[in-house]
C-alpha cells in the first residue's frame, strides 16, 4: 500500500443534512444520524440524514479506531463554517451500527460509538453554528481523521 493509499484509510467523508428539530444541547454527546426526521427528544443529533453510520466506515479506518492511542479529529463544516472536535479510538469500539455515530465526551461505548474522551459535545458547539444545523436542506460535510 503507498503513503497515498494509506492516507485514504485514514480519513472518512460524510454528508449530512439540518433539520428544524436539532437542538445541539447534549452536554456529553454528538451524533449523527442516517434517520431523516428527528424528534425534540435527540438533543444530541446535530445531523440528520447521513450518508454514513459507522457500520459503513472502510474497515482499515475501523481497525485503526479500535487502539486507545488513535486520534480522531471531527471536523463539521456548514457553508464556510467550520467546527473542531478531537477524541479518541478504543479497543472497546464495535463499530457496527447500521443508522448512527456517537461521539462521546465519556469512556462509554456502544454499537453506534465512534470516538470516546471527545473534548466537546452537541452544547459545546457555538450557537451560532447550531442556528445553522437547524436549516433543513443545509448539507453538513464531516471529515473524520485519524492519527
Amino acid at each position: 500500500m503507498t503513503n497515498q493509499q494509506q492516507c485514504k484509510s485514514w480519513r472518512e467523508q460524510i454528508l449530512a443534512y439540518g433539520h428544524e428539530n436539532i437542538l445541539a444541547i447534549h452536554p456529553t454527546t454528538l451524533m449523527f444520524t442516517k434517520d431523516k426526521e428527528l424528534t425534540k427528544q435527540g438533543d444530541c443529533i446535530i445531523a440528520v440524514s447521513a450518508n454514513k453510520a459507522v457500520a459503513d466506515l472502510n474497515s482499515k479506518f475501523k481497525q485503526k479506531l479500535r487502539n486507545s492511542n488513535t486520534k480522531i479529529s471531527i471536523t463539521i463544516e456548514i457553508n464556510g463554517s467550520i467546527e473542531q472536535i478531537t477524541a479518541y479510538g478504543s479497543a472497546e469500539l464495535e463499530l457496527n451500527n447500521n443508522k448512527d455515530i456517537v461521539i462521546r465526551k465519556s469512556n462509554f461505548t456502544s454499537d453506534r460509538t465512534l470516538a470516546i474522551k471527545a473534548d466537546k459535545a452537541a452544547n459545546d458547539l457555538p450557537r451560532e453554528f447550531t442556528k445553522k444545523l437547524e436549516k433543513p436542506n443545509q448539507q453538513i460535510k464531516i471529515t473524520l481523521t485519524l492519527t
